[in-house]
């Protein structure tokens, strides 16, 4: 170890001119002994002020112990490190605790009067005599270890050799051993016996039947666990899966550091049975989008099974859009009472005015997985329009979108379990009548979703969003796009009538000759959402957009079209347009 030289015994000086060797140290006068057996006794003051004084060979000594590396020890092997640094010291000072110890030192350790082999001998007769069977040759070894490498190398080094979980086993076992658990990862489980049979096969294949025995069965199925456990390799198939899908390490931990810079997307079953519109009990389907910069789930779309790309397109609009206040929500959840500037905000977006407590994201980058849904072309061309980037995550690699799985398994802790007919997460885990406990239709739950994001999400504190000046303070997703948009600033981007309209999938109906399109929306507040249907194109087509389960679009006959008519209530007849197709 590195640190200043230090005058001690058996060290080497310059002095006068001369080479001299240390030979004792005391009552601060140094004892030096030349090459030819020359003795001088000098004042160690005298000694450090001549000009050509120099430490030729002296070890240097290190500033501070190695407090870290005693403490892995065992409390055995390190109080027997301390006691070999104690009788060093008095071996070589005649005080156990160094020169600055107080107190007269033992008669048989005076360097007074004793030499330094003397000492070393009555050292290894009292250690003898102790119980401890010592001879002068181990003090003498000792006291150079210590001036070496301190009290660590005092340390009995027996107790910090490396130990391999493997023991003594062949390694050509072993080699064969994790090449066949290697190829198991992708098939089904087994026994170990299997193992033990596909191995001395392989072995049998590469050295020849008999060359290389197995160990005893026992001993097998120790090594098995020893080489596979800490790899996950008797896990599960599920599970085997999962990590084969990890990225390799090292790898960089995904950093970003304003809103909308990473915005995951991801869909799974919802552990909760509903009633649909039919009256059928099933789990739906829950796709959300996350921005990993400040945890919000800036959009959450609830459907049957089976979600499309016009729902995942229409998960983009409402991230850009602000998240209306809607009846029988308290006005705790309003944004003009949440921790975010509002005022601020309001004076650079109107739409901000009435709208609950959700950040307002526009997005940059989203990752998705592979699913058809968000490779479809509608979705790439609709975050293509919108100036987004879609960044596909790898197949079957749960880990590249880690954020945006955790946080659906917190959706399943901290809501859905409390939900009505919860069906845990796996079948082993589910009551006996899960589906006859379901009382909320999909609008209802879905609802209450909504709800549960603004007071139960957005408000509560998440342990990996810490504000750099704050960095023991856990923020909360609201918190945390309060502080980022101080830093990176807030520009709305508005979505127009065409905007909307555009992000609506294109199907294509054909229109028998005399019939006309008849395009409706439930709800006067969307009359804009439908675009008024394009002239007849070749073939006959007709190229509606429409909006998934909100908006319809129908072709009726012109005698039908009227029937269906008289049976609508009056607030929706002002929204109905009947547009006519004629031909040629």
């Amino acid at each position: 170890m590195s640190g200043r030289p230090v005058v001690e015994l058996g060290c080497q000086v310059r002095f006068g001119g001369r080479t001299w060797r240390v030979a004792a140290l005391a009552d601060g006068q140094v004892r030096l002994v030349t090459e030819d057996g020359e003795v001088a006794a000098v004042l160690m003051s005298l000694v450090f002020a001549d000009a050509g004084f120099e430490v030729l060979d002296a070890p240097g000594v290190p500033r501070v112990p190695p407090l870290g590396l005693l403490e892995s020890l065992s409390e055995a092997v390190r109080e027997r490190a301390l006691a070999w640094e104690r009788h060093v010291r008095e071996v070589e000072t005649g005080r156990p605790g160094g020169s600055g110890a107080a107190g007269p030192p033992r008669a048989e350790y005076d360097p007074q009067t004793r030499t330094l082999a003397q000492r070393e001998e009555a050292k290894a007769v009292e250690l003898s005599a102790a119980g401890m069977p010592t001879s002068a040759v181990t003090v003498r070894r000792m006291r150079a270890r210590h001036r070496q490498d301190g009290v660590w190398g005092l340390v009995d080094h027996r107790a910090t050799r490396p130990r391999s979980v493997l023991g003594r086993a062949d390694e050509r076992v072993v080699a064969a051993l994790r090449e066949v658990l290697e190829a198991g990862r992708e098939r089904s489980n087994g026994t170990l016996g299997r193992l033990r049979v596909y191995t001395e096969r392989l072995l049998a294949e590469q050295y020849g039947d008999g060359v290389v025995p197995l160990p005893p069965s026992a001993t097998f199925n120790r090594l098995v666990h020893a080489v596979a456990d800490g790899r996950g390799l008797l896990d599960s198939a599920r599970q085997r899966r999962w990590r084969s899908a990890r990225p390799a390490p090292p790898f960089v931990p995904t950093t970003v550091m304003a809103p909308g810079e990473l915005v995951m997307m991801d869909s799974t079953m919802l552990d909760a049975f509903v009633v649909l519109d039919d009256g059928v009990v099933e789990r739906p389907e829950l796709t959300i989008a996350l921005d990993v910069a400040t945890r919000t789930i800036c959009a959450a779309m609830l459907r049957a099974k089976g979600i499309r790309s016009v729902d995942a397109a229409q998960l983009l609009a409402q991230m850009m859009v602000p998240a209306p206040m809607r009846p029988g929500w308290a006005e705790a959840l309003a944004m003009e009472h949440s921790v975010v500037p509002y005022e601020r905000l309001l004076s650079v977006d109107a739409r901000l005015e009435g709208a609950a407590a959700r950040p307002v994201i526009t997005p940059q980058t989203i990752v998705v997985d592979q699913g058809n849904v968000f490779v479809s072309s509608s979705f790439i061309a609709a975050c293509e329009s919108l100036g987004i980037s879609v960044q596909p995550a790898p197949p079957g690699n749960g880990p590249a979108k880690g954020h945006v799985e955790r946080t659906f398994s917190s959706i399943n802790t901290l809501f859905v379990q409390h939900v009505a007919a919860y069906t845990a997460s796996h079948t082993g885990e589910r009551g006996k009548d899960a589906e006859g406990e379901a009382v909320w239709t999909l609008a209802q739950l879905a609802e209450m979703f909504q709800e549960w994001i603004i007071c139960g999400w957005q408000e509560r504190e998440h342990d990996g969003l810490r504000h750099p000046m704050m960095p023991r303070c856990a923020l909360s997703p609201n918190e945390m796009w309060a502080a980022l948009i101080a830093v990176c600033g807030y520009v709305p981007v508005p979505l127009g009538r065409e905007d909307y309209i555009e992000l609506m999938p294109l199907k294509r109906h054909l229109i028998p000759r005399a019939y006309g399109a008849l395009v409706f929306t439930a709800r006067s507040s969307e009359r804009q959402v439908c675009r008024e249907p394009d002239p007849i194109s070749k073939g006959g087509r007709f190229s509606p957009h429409r909006r998934s389960r909100e908006a319809r679009c129908l072709l009726l006959g012109p005698r039908m079209g009227r029937s269906l008519l008289a049976d609508q209530p009056r607030e929706q007849l002002d929204d109905l347009r009947l547009v006519t197709v004629h031909h040629d």
